[in-house]
């Protein structure tokens, strides 16, 4: 199977996963890693999990389906919320049947889920600064060398972009979109600092993307580079 053909087998699940990323994330767990788990904190209905499953054969995917940080207007919990989006991700999981493994937790209450090293991780959960640099220290802590984290909303979210500005030890290797791919790989501080920095002029036109959509000025927000289709910039 390619990526494509993965990216077409998620695209009925709803998620904000563009083709174009579930093809970098495929290609990413498809080619050789080091010995681990394959981890995904934030699966909401799917999309990603399945892309992951069909790419690397087996995925432990962590989200409490609380109905919590699903956007910007969706941020406390909902119970009624969280359970629709279960259910929908146990549909969702058809063509992947047997590869999944769901730990319905918060990611800072599933450490004791997932056993030994971790070869890739896909971050994808609470976008607010505090979570998210959790995730990218205590869950990234674990990926072994010469393994790969991916992360989404990456120079898109203001929470993860401060706390991909507190990382170490890592290569930045590119993005896909707001997709950031990241080597556990030493990698000169200096050289790291200066590919963040040259991320920041995207950084700042997705701000003022997303600023432009909440006041209402969407066609602004077009003339900036929004996607017509897209309900925001990932």
């Amino acid at each position: 199977m390619s990526g494509a053909d993965a990216a077409l087998a998620a695209a009925p699940s709803e998620g904000w996963l563009t083709e174009a990323q579930a093809r970098r994330l495929y290609a990413c767990a498809a080619r050789p890693r080091p010995d681990g788990a394959v981890v995904e904190i934030g699966s909401f209905r799917g999309r990603s999990t399945v892309v992951l499953a069909l790419a690397a054969g087996s995925v432990v995917a962590i989200d409490p389906h609380a109905g919590s940080d699903r956007g910007p207007q969706e941020i406390a919990a909902d119970a009624a919320r969280g359970d629709a989006d279960h259910e929908a991700f146990l549909r969702n999981l058809a063509p992947v049947a047997g590869r999944v493994r769901h730990v319905r937790k918060f990611s800072a209450d599933a450490h004791g889920d997932v056993e030994g090293p971790i070869s890739l991780l896909y971050v994808d959960g609470a976008h607010r600064f505090g979570p998210a640099r959790a995730d990218l220290r205590d869950w990234g802590g674990r990926v072994a060398p010469g393994g790969t984290m991916l992360v989404h909303d990456a120079f898109s979210s203001i929470g993860v972009t401060l706390a991909l500005a507190t990382l170490r030890g890592w290569r930045y290797v590119g993005r896909t979109g707001s997709l950031a791919e990241y080597r556990r790989e030493p990698s000169p501080p200096l050289r790291e600092l200066a590919r963040f920095a040259a991320e920041l002029p995207y950084f700042a036109r997705n701000v003022a993307i997303k600023v432009l959509i909440v006041a209402g000025r969407r066609r602004w927000a077009e003339r900036l580079g929004l996607d017509p289709a897209a309900p925001w910039p990932y």
